[in-house]
């Protein structure tokens, strides 16, 4: 009975030591989760019969068994990746078998800084050590084409460079950003592209904080839809976006990173001019020329560019353009909005006079037009089914004519809590960012909008019948689908 006691207890024993066992050596494996697509290489025949019979190999060696985790769980995830193109081999030089194989190859991974070594070998001798990112993408790539050039990314002198990967990244950055981004859309084996890429750095670079430039590798065929959306026809294709919508073509391939540059800050302040400084600008050149220098000058004229110097134009409250202020001993006196000539003013600075009153504006004449800003905009059209929107500048010539025309078909309209006639002054403190996002590129631009949603820019008669006749169609359109829906 003793014997049969003694007996069970060592069965019982045995089998807990071995479930011990099976344990740790779970636990070994899923904490390095090695991937079965890695060869384990023990013996120096199986070593020169892996080189033997495949043509692109790369090889850790490790110093111990634990070593090499960190390279071993990447090269796992590698290692799928590049399945049916390429070898991913590990040899643990800290076992008795391993060491024999590192001594005749003459590898020593214990006088490497973590105790790790990867060699590349290409048609069955050394090729290469791997001395490039130790990155999912750096290594993918390196194996898929040993001897091809690194990466752009990898060029440190490009680290200001957003480098995108997926459709997904790009959307993603063009939907957070602020800034503009210059977005450079590249093929690696294109000689342009390397030619601009260090021109391209240089500028993203010298422009950090102001513009996000970026480049995506858009030559595999899954980016074909993006290609197409863009008209990226060659390579390289630089686009040129702005709170998410692409806006222009940069077109420049012999460009320096100053001519960039400067591209990018007069296309950014272009979306600020406004016909009218344009207009304005060469009557006050000259009236400067005529009274900056003479000697007698009752004054001088100067100029601030607010997009560039925005502290100041917040200051004294810039919300359209241009503004004319006259200061006198440092003090601002008037805003003179009726100044636009050389000669008015020229006979201003000689006998300075306040403005007339201010004519009134439309948002303060009593009407049916909804009055939107940045603040309410998004809000206030979700809650109406139909919304023709105008979006204008106070001093257009064409947006004074469409005013009452619009207003009028607002008025026939105003009892229909589904429906609005609404406006938006482009001008007017954040307005002209909400403008931009709304793809207005001049005055008056009319907008139609369903819950909130862009459906189509407006562009029929400007006049009353126009306005109310747009509004009618998709009233009635509606009312027709309701119909068919009851049928």
């Amino acid at each position: 009975m003793a014997s049969w006691i003694r007996y069970r207890r060592r069965m019982r024993g045995e089998k807990m030591l071995s479930l011990v066992l099976l344990v740790w050596m779970l636990s070994l494996l899923e904490a390095v989760k090695v991937s079965p697509l890695i060869e384990k290489v023990s013996d120096h025949k199986d070593f020169k019969k892996l080189l033997r019979t495949r043509t692109n190999v790369l090889i850790l060696y490790t110093k111990t068994a634990t070593s090499g985790d960190s390279h071993l769980k990447l090269l796992s995830d590698v290692a799928q990746t590049v399945k049916g193109q390429g070898t991913i081999a590990w040899v643990n030089c800290g076992d008795s078998e391993g060491r024999k194989v590192c001594k005749k190859v003459k590898v020593d991974p214990s006088s490497k800084h973590g105790g790790a070594e990867l060699l590349h070998y290409k048609d069955g001798t050394f090729h290469t050590e791997y001395n490039r990112p130790a990155t999912f993408k750096s290594m993918v790539a390196f194996l898929k084409d040993p001897s091809g050039p690194p990466l752009w990314e990898e060029n440190p002198e490009a680290k200001d460079v957003v480098h995108i990967e997926t459709e997904k990244d790009f959307r993603k950055l063009l939907k957070k950003e602020e800034k503009p981004v210059l977005m450079m859309f590249y093929a690696p084996w294109c000689g342009v592209c390397k030619r601009m890429q260090p021109v391209f750095q240089q500028a993203a670079t010298e422009t950090k904080g102001k513009y996000i430039l970026a480049g995506m590798n858009v030559h595999p065929a899954e980016f074909d839809g993006l290609k197409q959306e863009f008209s990226v026809k060659g390579y390289p294709t630089f686009c040129y976006f702005e709170k998410g919508k692409f806006l222009h073509h940069y077109e420049n391939y012999g460009a320096t990173a100053k001519d960039i540059a400067d591209w990018l800050k007069k296309r950014y302040l272009s979306l600020f001019g406004c016909g009218h400084c344009k207009k304005m600008k060469p009557e006050y050149d000259e009236a400067a020329e005529i009274l900056n220098k003479a000697a007698d000058s009752p004054g001088v004229l100067a100029a601030v560019d607010s997009t560039v110097h925005k502290a100041v134009g917040d200051r004294y409250k810039i919300s359209g353009f241009p503004t004319v202020k006259y200061f006198e001993n440092g003090e601002e006196m008037y805003t003179l909005p009726h100044l636009r000539t050389k000669d008015k003013i020229i006979e201003f600075l000689h006998n300075p006079q306040a403005p007339p009153p201010p004519e009134q504006s439309w948002e303060e004449k009593p009407s049916s037009v909804s009055h939107l800003g940045s603040e309410d905009f998004r809000e206030a059209l979700k809650k109406k089914k139909h919304a023709l929107v105008m979006f204008y500048a106070p001093w257009c010539p064409h947006c004074k004519n469409s005013i009452p025309h619009f207003s009028t078909a607002a008025d026939l309209f105003k009892e229909d809590r589904k429906i609005v006639y609404a406006a938006v002054d482009c001008t007017k403190g954040q307005n002209h960012e909400l403008c931009k996002q709304e793809g207005v590129e001049g005055y008056p631009t009319f907008n139609y909008y369903n819950y909130g949603k862009m459906v189509e820019k407006y562009n029929g008669d400007r006049g009353e019948e126009g306005f109310v006749g747009f509004m009618r169609n998709h009233r009635d359109q509606e009312k027709v689908v309701k119909k068919k829906e009851e049928l």
